[in-house]
């Protein structure tokens, strides 16, 4: 049986790329792909593939934030991150919210394969490009063993990074509370406490965050 996959990326020339890189094996089917993270879930919940391929950097909503409630709408399936982001904490982020792989976008294309065929079998996939990383940035820690420091889209709610990335990219309170499907009140609110907890009082500086927090694209 092909293993089915979906593409998650908002680059339309990067998912036709791995398209047909992929349509190359036959072991692979392509079953979907989409450049809306909240479009991608619904049709992920319908289509149940076994393994998303998925970017980090989305406007709307990050990859990150998308991994939870992929496995929620669809828990047998397995996600691979796909991002040209190779910072450890975004590795640990990614990781810590239920992907099963992480490879960089620079990698060997031939990766992509062992990634895809590794968390199909149920095994984790961190790309050596990636993991090596990792090892460092752990051998520069003292004392050995302290955990990386946090940062301050680490303080806020799964509700408050969702609404923070839509006032980065642009959207009004109103357009907020349509997207997320909440009250303008509630939207209001969770922008309020956004901005204590990240010391920004302006969409411009919310943006400015975002694009140093590699959440969105310059």
């Amino acid at each position: 049986m092909s293993i089915q996959i979906y593409l998650l990326d908002d680059q339309v020339m990067i998912r036709s790329a791995i398209r047909s890189l992929l349509q190359k094996n036959e072991k692979f089917e392509i079953v979907g792909d989409s450049g809306d993270p909240r479009k991608a879930i619904d049709e992920i919940a319908t289509l149940v593939p076994h393994v998303v391929l998925c970017d980090i950097t989305m406007p709307g909503l990050s990859g990150i934030d998308a991994v939870g409630r992929i496995r929620k709408c669809s828990p047998k399936t397995s996600v691979v991150m796909l991002t040209h982001h190779e910072g450890e904490s975004f590795v640990e982020q990614a990781l810590q919210a239920g992907a099963e792989g992480y490879l960089s976008k620079d990698s060997d294309p031939r990766e992509l394969s062992l990634a895809i065929e590794a968390v199909y079998r149920g095994d984790p996939y961190v790309s050596p490009k990636v993991s090596s990383g990792l090892v460092s940035a752990a051998r520069s820690l003292a004392p050995v063993g302290r955990p990386a420091p946090a940062t301050r889209i680490d303080s806020l709610t799964p509700r408050e990074r969702e609404v923070f990335q839509l006032l980065a990219v642009g959207h009004a309170n109103k357009n907020v509370a349509r997207e997320l499907g909440i009250s303008l009140g509630t939207a209001k609110k969770h922008r309020e406490n956004l901005q204590r907890k990240l010391g920004c009082q302006s969409a411009a500086e919310l943006a400015r965050l975002a694009i140093r927090e590699g959440l969105l694209n310059l």
